[in-house]
């Protein structure tokens, strides 16, 4: 057995630890671009609260709050150029997954000059950002746990990952207590997206022992806390639970990468910008039932740790949790049309050619817009 691992992030765990936020910014810089969304943070007083312990850490705060759903390269820009023009030397991401991901993009661009689409796609290369401190206010992406940033392409609809190791956090602080105020439709669909991360990762064709045991450890999490979380549960122990498992996710697809559902979910939201969690909910079902052949152990894994018994009752124990999420979907009620199908196809080959290779299937065109047409009613 031969494999590597390397993973430098720094993760900062525990219930009230972004009151430290001040004291760990203040190690990387003394002026801090903030970059959240437009309303849950202020809602929740969260973006006050962080501004006022870095102001008492004398940190010099920019507040950067444009940034939405699947996160776009333009957004990402118009952030980097108030970071240059206020010259911060931190970026400080609070929020979802996608203001994480267009932190750590802000962060990239802050250090190179060119087109970011050419580092997505990989023509240029760079292991240079600025400092990024994460705080996860959702336990869905495991953004704060890896080096990715996902980004989409507006002019073209190209929704890819910009990766390397310079975007990794500098600090990663999970306090679950800032994901308490979570609508339960979104924490049913993040927590979702936390559960495909890592399937994903274990059954991928890179997988390795040690995201492996980060995989499953996460699916068992997710499989025990996140449907009584939605049903109204409020035990600090749940919530620490999913916020754990979320981050596992993150990192297990650092190593392992996702596969061919999140490569044909990133067309069907670059194109129509679906709600990524529900667009997983109507693809991995379908996918995963002709999957199984290949890896049957693996799904029986995944099954066991969602309380199923074999990989035969894998896919009927996801349809119940997305049931009992309120997450059962297709793709037409997401807003992906028939006539959308060709170019997914097509754009599937183009911006996730790793995670069809990593899929432990082989598929070609023809299988992908099949799945694809059936994920649609």
């Amino acid at each position: 057995m031969k494999f590597d691992y390397n993973l430098p992030v720094n993760l900062i765990f525990g219930r009230g630890r972004v009151n430290e936020v001040g004291q760990i910014a203040s190690k990387y810089g003394s002026k801090a671009l903030i970059v959240t969304g437009h309303s849950s943070t202020k809602k929740s007083g969260l973006l006050d609260r962080t501004i006022t312990y870095l102001k008492n850490a004398n940190i010099y705060c920019i507040v950067f709050d444009k940034v939405s759903q699947n996160p776009l390269t333009t957004t990402a820009y118009e952030g980097a150029q108030i970071a240059k023009n206020k010259k911060c030397d931190v970026i400080i991401g609070l929020g979802g997954g996608s203001i994480m991901d267009c932190a750590k993009a802000i962060a990239f661009i802050c250090k190179n000059d060119g087109d970011i689409n050419d580092y997505i796609f990989g023509r240029l290369k760079s292991d240079e950002a600025l400092p990024i401190i994460l705080i996860p206010t959702t336990c869905g992406t495991g953004s704060e746990g890896n080096g990715f940033a996902v980004l989409t392409n507006r002019g073209n609809g190209d929704k890819k990952s910009l990766r390397c190791n310079a975007i990794v956090a500098s600090a990663s602080i999970i306090d679950s207590e800032c994901m308490m105020t979570m609508p339960k439709s979104i924490l049913a669909s993040v927590g979702f997206d936390a559960l495909c991360h890592c399937m994903e990762a274990y059954i991928s064709r890179i997988a390795q022992p040690i995201s492996d045991m980060i995989s499953l450890q996460g699916i068992e999490l997710i499989g025990k806390y996140l449907v009584p979380l939605y049903e109204g549960s409020d035990d600090p122990k749940a919530w620490d639970a999913i916020s754990l498992a979320s981050t596992f996710g993150g990192m297990a697809i650092n190593t392992a990468g996702v596969t061919l559902p999140h490569g044909m979910e990133h067309p069907a939201s670059g194109l129509r910008n679906i709600v990524h969690g529900k667009g997983l909910a109507a693809l991995i079902p379908v996918v995963f039932e002709e999957s199984i052949k290949e890896c049957p152990e693996k799904f029986a894994d995944i099954s066991r740790r969602l309380g199923g018994k074999d990989e035969n009752d894998c896919v009927e124990k996801i349809k119940e949790l997305l049931e009992r999420l309120d997450l059962t979907t297709t793709l037409s009620k997401q807003g992906i049309k028939e006539d959308d199908v060709d170019w997914m196809v097509e754009n599937c080959f183009k911006v996730s050619s790793a995670g069809i290779n990593y899929h432990p299937v082989t598929f070609n065109h023809e299988d992908i817009k099949r799945m694809y047409l059936k994920s649609l009613y």
